[in-house]
């Protein structure tokens, strides 16, 4: 889990997304009106994982207007682009993921998370991948003997969803916030789908 300090303009988001990329991107040049995956990459500080660094954009856009934020897309190069409509996150309110939400799907949710701290209010299952050799099997743990794990609400209603990320990174804030990652299904413990259940694998979030 990262906070991501948003773009406040225009200009500052189209200079530092359009950097040049690491020292060994040598078909990438800073400052040339056109934006790689290279360079977004950098910032971000990731390299290969190309549906979070979607994440890490779209977040970082946040704060700018509609027309700010197409100006900035419109310099992405062609397969970025490409890339960016692909992976590009659908926005929610806790109360629209279970009815909107699309499993492995990036997603943004807005509202206020609260730890859930007690097993026993919580029971569902998560399929861990587990390496033998060159085989790779499954297991299901439950899902908080990996993540923290929170629920989300709407300032406006009561209806909450559920979030995690990875246990020992630092904890979320109990206040308004925007929070991008992927959604995934929870099982229950016969390895069965929870009906209509998916939970957000964080990855980035904002303040608001």
């Amino acid at each position: 889990m990262k906070k991501i300090e948003p773009f406040k303009t225009i200009k500052d988001a189209i200079s530092i997304l359009d950097n040049g990329g690491r020292f060994f991107n040598i078909l990438t040049t800073a400052g040339d009106g056109i934006v790689s995956k290279a360079e977004v990459g950098k910032v971000g500080g990731i390299f290969n994982d190309l549906q979070q660094m979607m994440l890490f954009l779209e977040l970082s856009l946040a704060q700018l207007d509609k027309i700010q934020k197409a100006e900035v897309i419109s310099k992405l190069d062609k397969n970025l682009k490409k890339t960016y409509l692909k992976y590009k996150p659908q926005e929610f309110l806790p109360s629209q993921v279970r009815s909107k939400g699309i499993k492995a799907a990036n997603a943004i949710i807005t509202g206020v998370p609260k730890l859930t701290e007690s097993k026993n209010d919580f029971n569902g299952f998560i399929m861990m991948p587990i390496m033998t050799g060159k085989v790779t099997t499954f297991t299901m743990i439950p899902i908080m003997d990996r993540y923290d794990v929170y629920e989300i609400r709407d300032q406006e209603s009561d209806i909450t969803f559920l979030i995690a990320h990875i246990k020992g990174i630092e904890k979320l804030p109990e206040h308004q916030i925007k929070i991008a990652g992927v959604l995934k299904e929870l099982k229950d413990g016969k390895n069965e789908e929870i009906a209509d259940k998916l939970f957000l694998e964080s990855v980035y979030y904002i303040d608001l």
